[in-house]
């Protein structure tokens, strides 16, 4: 059987995330869509597995996924086909044969993610599905102190929804940068991996550090005590996307 890796970019709003969910739930996911059009090209079952499971609402510039399947087509073919069928807020942008045990989640080694907050009074009508309004000022500097504070490898327990388990929360952000583009200030992370809403949770901790509800130094003190409670709000999806996976 061939092994494809596929970069897709989607408009989440009107999804339910990336992961499929139970028989009969009814919910719109990009992997059942994936799934069920696969099926129908190859003309037997396919599973897709994405390098990551984005949230309902949250978009994706360049999600990975890899499928196993039985085709004559070429890649740009079999990109051709899905593109004709997928609907208008989902695109395939690249298509091609992988390794045989190439695996989209498990060879990932570094992804990108990006929040966008429109930090103004007036909103934004055309890229209101994809930024989060916050109308009082904000202080770049400090935010940008506050997320070197949360480069390098933590446990990041106190920055995600997650229930505590056996799995670890640790992991490692190479960068974060916080820039002003406009009237937009855009959060871009880099890491090994994330926790369920880490990246919306960390955003929602930087916002109130710059809106002065609580210091930079503050950050360390999350990290140290690893409570979810005491960390900052969790944002809505509709800032976050999921801009590149890289790979060795």
């Amino acid at each position: 059987m061939r092994n494809f890796k596929i970069i897709i970019q989607y408009e989440g709003t009107r999804y339910q995330g990336w992961k499929k969910q139970g028989k009969g739930s009814g919910a719109n996911t990009l992997q059942e869509k994936f799934e069920t059009l696969l099926g129908k090209i190859a003309g037997a079952p396919v599973e897709i597995c994405a390098s990551g499971r984005t949230d309902a609402g949250v978009h994706a510039w360049g999600q990975v996924a890899n499928f196993h399947m039985d085709t004559d087509l070429t890649p740009g073919e079999l990109m051709e086909v899905m593109n004709r069928y997928l609907p208008e807020d989902v695109a395939v942008i690249s298509c091609e044969e992988a390794a045989p045990r190439f695996h989209a989640r498990y060879n990932a080694r570094r992804k990108t993610y990006r929040y966008r907050v429109l930090n103004s009074d007036v909103p934004h009508v055309f890229d209101r599905k994809f930024v989060y309004q916050v109308k009082e000022p904000l202080d770049l500097p400090s935010m940008a102190l506050a997320a070197g504070h949360l480069e390098g490898t933590h446990d990041f327990a106190a920055f995600t929804s997650a229930r505590k388990g056996k799995k670890s929360t640790v992991r490692t952000i190479s960068e974060i940068r916080v820039e002003r583009v406009g009237e937009e200030i855009r959060f871009t992370y880099t890491g090994d991996g994330f926790l369920y809403h880490m990246v919306r949770i960390l955003t929602g901790t930087l916002l109130e550090v710059g809106l002065s509800k609580r210091p930079p130094g503050d950050i360390e003190r999350l990290l140290a005590e690893k409570d979810r409670q005491k960390a900052g709000p969790l944002v809505p999806a509709q800032g976050l996307m999921l801009m590149e996976v890289r790979y060795d």
